[in-house]
């Protein structure tokens, strides 16, 4: 057995997650009361950046697809009613090649970097990402681990977004979550 039969005998964590959503910036608000499946190769930070993102773009078609076990779709995507997809929303840092497919699926593009690698990442492909009408947005990975440290497996946040701020209180605590746009689409 290798590693990589290791990891798929292994069962995801489940998260319960219940949100009140105020983005200021957009006049939107709602309620999501989310289950989220924490692959066992995922850490804390990119599944909270998941659920960032999934914030930042709230609207009534949004749903987070299979995630790692579906390397064909984004992390979170919104459909059209003739189920063409409108908006593909990426976690992490994609490759070029998967940066020109999502355009070529989807009007809209947007991705959330965010690791430790996260800058060498786009000075490295920046040149190359230019070329393609995405949007590309950047957590610091320091607030992304004071973020993470307040996750528990069933949790109520309350999360204020305003000026490319997500501003979250949980039951521990509270985070200042930033982002920087890098690249806008002008979308």
């Amino acid at each position: 057995m290798t590693l990589g039969d290791d990891l798929l005998a292994l069962k995801p964590t489940i998260y319960k997650v219940r949100i009140n959503l105020s983005d200021l910036d957009r006049n939107y608000y709602d309620t999501f009361h989310l289950t989220l499946a924490q692959h066992p190769s995922e850490t804390l930070e990119r599944m909270m950046v998941r659920v960032l993102a999934f914030c930042i773009n709230a609207q009534a078609s949004l749903v987070f697809t299979k995630g790692l076990c579906a390397v064909e779709e984004p992390d979170i995507w919104a459909r059209t009613l003739d189920d063409q997809i409108s908006l593909w929303i990426d976690v992490g840092e994609p490759s070029f090649e998967r940066m020109k497919k999502a355009r070529r699926l989807s009007p809209i593009v947007k991705i959330y970097s965010f690791n430790s690698k996260s800058h060498r990442w786009w000075t490295q492909g920046q040149t190359k990402f230019k070329t393609q009408k995405v949007s590309i947005f950047q957590f610091e990975w320091k607030t992304l681990q004071t973020l993470s440290a307040l996750v528990k497996r069933t949790m109520d946040l309350s999360i204020t977004i305003t000026c490319d701020t997500a501003y979250v209180s949980a039951e521990f605590g509270t985070c200042e979550m930033p982002w920087s746009v890098l690249q806008s689409s002008g979308l």
